[in-house]
C-alpha cells in the first residue's frame, strides 16, 4: 500500500460521511512539516491528519509542527498507514458529526 492509497482511503471516507464533512489536502507555502490532510466537520471541528507509506515515520519538523498544532488544542493523527487506522479517524468524525447535529442539523 502506498501512502496515496492511504490518503485515498481517508479521503473517500470523509466524503461518504456526507453532512458538509471535507478531507482536505493541506499545503501551507512558506511553512513546512504540516500534516498531509485537514477534515473539516460540523461544529466547527477541524483534525489534521499525517498520512504515511507503511513502515515510514514522521520527520522531526513534522513531529514539531503536529506538536504546535496539538498545544492549541487540535487534534492530530500521527503516521497513518493503514486501513485500520484510517477507519478509526472516520470513526471519530462520525462522533464529532452525532455531538454537532444538535449545532448544525443535517
Amino acid at each position: 500500500m502506498l501512502e496515496k492509497d492511504v490518503e485515498k482511503k481517508l479521503h473517500t471516507g470523509v466524503k461518504g460521511l456526507k453532512h458538509g464533512a471535507l478531507c482536505l489536502k493541506f499545503v501551507s507555502p512558506g511553512f513546512t512539516g504540516v500534516p498531509d490532510r485537514i477534515i473539516l466537520l460540523p461544529g466547527e471541528k477541524a483534525i489534521f491528519v499525517e498520512t504515511k507509506k507503511p513502515g515510514k515515520k514522521e520527520r522531526a519538523r513534522q513531529e514539531y509542527v503536529q506538536g504546535l498544532l496539538r498545544a492549541l488544542g487540535f487534534e492530530v493523527y500521527s503516521t497513518v498507514d493503514n486501513k485500520a487506522y484510517v477507519q478509526d479517524i472516520l470513526k471519530r468524525c462520525q462522533e464529532v458529526i452525532i455531538s454537532a447535529e444538535g449545532i448544525y442539523p443535517t
